[in-house]
């Protein structure tokens, strides 16, 4: 199968070419077509050798679809494009690898948490572009450590990616794509820059970007849904005491803190209607949520003292350990018991 030849944006790296640190490879590069994606996602619920901190690289036609694992369980996804690059959910980026099962490649490897998070972060946030002179390209490091750069370089050679922490412009340590352990580092830098077989110099590209200390994980879908179904479900039951009032009161609330909460336009999506594809943190559904029934049951409170405590036990009786686990009860002023 001939590779791809789309490179990364603003670089003459093919996206067919990256290869990212690992420290051990569970599944060597192998075509879409002979890997079996639900039984791989499903290999840490069925075998404790599954519980790894890794990422799953799949090399797709125009782009490089990356999927992160926390102890065996898929928790964010990001796409490098010719276009850029960005995060995406995790549904999306399984979605993309089953419509290039014939000309896509994976590769899963097992990798450090913190390199894990720098991958993401790589994508999610806008990189600062290096500059690399084909004459000079080691140049960049004391130009790096002249500013003073605090950050993480992300610094490509013929699509072996590497990794090196900045504090004040000097190396701080780093996550090396096929590094041998008794080379040390400044050999290993030394060699990203030799001339290839063929005399010519290697396809070469340096980033600079934030440094991030965890992997974020994004909302299933399964439970966007469940927070959307209780934003209803409180709607609901404020109805039964005000009679079309709820509808109204509940959109105006969500209209004045839409802007603050982003998430709430996924929680507000009418029963039966599909959820749209969204990248967000579980942690952003229940502050939105919370946030939105704190000022919807304020205005029913005030009509008619009692009826949130009644309406929240009512409403979320069925849910309650998922809210009671992100900390929803604690955040309102009318104690519920069960």
């Amino acid at each position: 199968m001939r590779a791809s030849t789309a490179r990364l944006m603003n670089s003459p790296v093919r996206l067919a070419d990256l290869t990212f640190p690992q420290v051990s490879r569970l599944i060597q590069r192998t075509r879409l077509a002979f890997i079996h994606l639900d039984n791989l996602l499903a290999f840490a619920k069925r075998d404790r050798d599954g519980r790894v901190d890794g990422y799953i690289v799949a090399h797709l036609p125009d782009e490089c679809v990356l999927l992160f694992f926390k102890k065996g369980e898929a928790v964010n996804a990001a796409s490098m494009h010719t276009a850029g690059r960005q995060v995406i959910t995790i549904s999306e980026a399984l979605k993309r690898m089953r419509a290039e099962v014939e000309r896509g490649e994976l590769t899963y490897c097992a990798a450090p948490m913190e390199q894990l998070s720098w991958m993401y972060q790589s994508c999610a946030v806008p990189v600062q572009p290096r500059f690399l002179d084909p004459k000079q390209p080691a140049a960049v490091f004391p130009v790096l450590q002249a500013e003073q750069v605090s950050g993480v370089l992300e610094l490509i050679s013929n699509g072996r990616v590497s990794y090196i922490k900045l504090d004040q412009g000097r190396y701080a340590g780093g996550y090396f794509c096929d590094k041998p352990d008794a080379l040390p580092v400044p050999k290993y830098v030394e060699s990203l820059f030799q001339l290839l077989l063929e005399g010519t110099s290697p396809p070469l590209a340096a980033c600079v970007f934030p440094v991030v200390s965890e992997l974020p994980a994004q909302a299933p879908h399964a439970l966007i849904s469940t927070y959307r179904e209780l934003y209803w479900r409180l709607v609901d039951a404020v109805e039964k005491e005000f009679p079309g009032e709820a509808r109204k009161r509940a959109e105006k609330v969500r209209a004045s803190i839409a802007g603050t909460h982003q998430a709430l336009a996924l929680l507000t999506v009418p029963r039966g209607a599909e959820i749209p594809d969204a990248v967000v943190r579980p942690e952003e559904l229940a502050i939105a949520l919370t946030d939105w029934t704190l000022q919807f049951l304020e205005g029913v409170e005030v009509m008619m003292p009692g009826t949130a405590q009644k309406v929240l036990k009512d409403a979320t009786r069925e849910h309650r350990y998922v809210l009671q686990a992100a900390g929803f009860y604690a955040r309102l002023p009318w104690p519920v018991s069960w």
